[in-house]
């Protein structure tokens, strides 16, 4: 496991302090909470105070999260440095790059977009360019495997990616821009990269089967005659009311209880067996 510490002294800033709008927020969140469970809230204010800090978390802030919440230091400092979604140190000032490195990723060409941040930003991760726009790191599964490779720029992802596609993205992130996430090849979502080959008859999808009681018969029967250039088929009539089944046949009788285990059976006699206690005789009175 990676060690995780805050950014030195000489870059933390002096303090932190939400803004207007980020305070309003962060009290609407807590009040969510149960009274005494307004700890549960240090997640979504790390993330916002991440946010508006530029992309990390000073120990500052993690200090002001802590008293808004009535947590002590160090339970901030444990939740921040525990969790990779928060950086501990400042990152490009346009876009800190998350490259996926986990395997599938890796067979379909991330080594090369890890060359490109190494070319592009810095040799090494969490180091921020020379123009301070731009810093990257290796992480693991982003969950987009069937989309593979990818990166992710703050809360978003983009797919499908060759060199070239991330260059252009680096690109536009430096002149200031947002360029479009997700796939970069022109697939739609996770679709096929080859386009659509099964179910593609529109009778599947345009609602015209629905209520006709034949399903997937009729509706096959209404493909093959367009293919044909036949008028489709109609749907059936609805059947009749069916008589009500029958009632099934009444359960066997429940078997006989199987016999003692030979062990059970022995211990019982054995017991059955052992010389009865005496009976101390009652107050003032003679045993029989």
């Amino acid at each position: 496991m990676s060690v995780r510490r805050l950014a030195p002294k000489e870059v933390q800033p002096e303090s932190f302090a939400f803004t207007a709008e980020n305070l309003d927020w962060a009290e609407k969140t807590i009040a969510k909470y149960p009274a005494g469970r307004q700890a549960s809230a240090v997640i979504p204010l790390l993330m916002r105070a991440q946010e508006q800090a530029g992309g990390w978390v000073s120990e500052p802030a993690m200090r002001y999260v802590g008293d808004m919440l009535g947590m002590a230091p160090i339970r901030v400092y444990e939740v921040a440095t525990f969790y990779t979604q928060f950086q501990l140190n400042p990152v490009g000032a346009k876009a800190h790059i998350q490259v996926c490195g986990t395997t599938p990723c890796m067979l379909r060409g991330a080594g090369d977009l890890i060359k490109v941040c190494q070319r592009r930003i810095h040799e090494e991760p969490f180091h921020v360019s020379e123009n301070g726009a731009l810093s990257w790191e290796e992480v693991e599964c982003a969950g987009t495997c069937v989309n593979a490779p990818m990166v992710q720029v703050w809360k978003d992802v983009y797919e499908d990616l060759t060199p070239e596609d991330l260059e252009k993205i680096l690109d536009a992130f430096e002149r200031g821009e947002h360029p479009a996430p997700g796939p970069q090849n022109g697939r739609v979502t996770s679709a096929p990269v080859t386009g659509l080959r099964v179910l593609t008859s529109p009778e599947l999808f345009d609602g015209s089967m629905v209520g006709q009681g034949a399903g997937l018969a009729l509706a096959r029967e209404a493909i093959a005659a367009r293919a044909n250039g036949d008028a489709a088929p109609s749907a059936p009539p609805p059947a009749a009311a069916a008589a009500a089944p029958p009632a099934p046949p009444k359960s066997d009788p429940a078997p006989a209880a199987p016999p003692p285990a030979k062990a059970v059976e022995a211990a019982g006699n054995a017991d059955s067996e052992k010389p009865k206690k005496p009976v101390a005789p009652p107050p003032g009175g003679k045993a029989d």
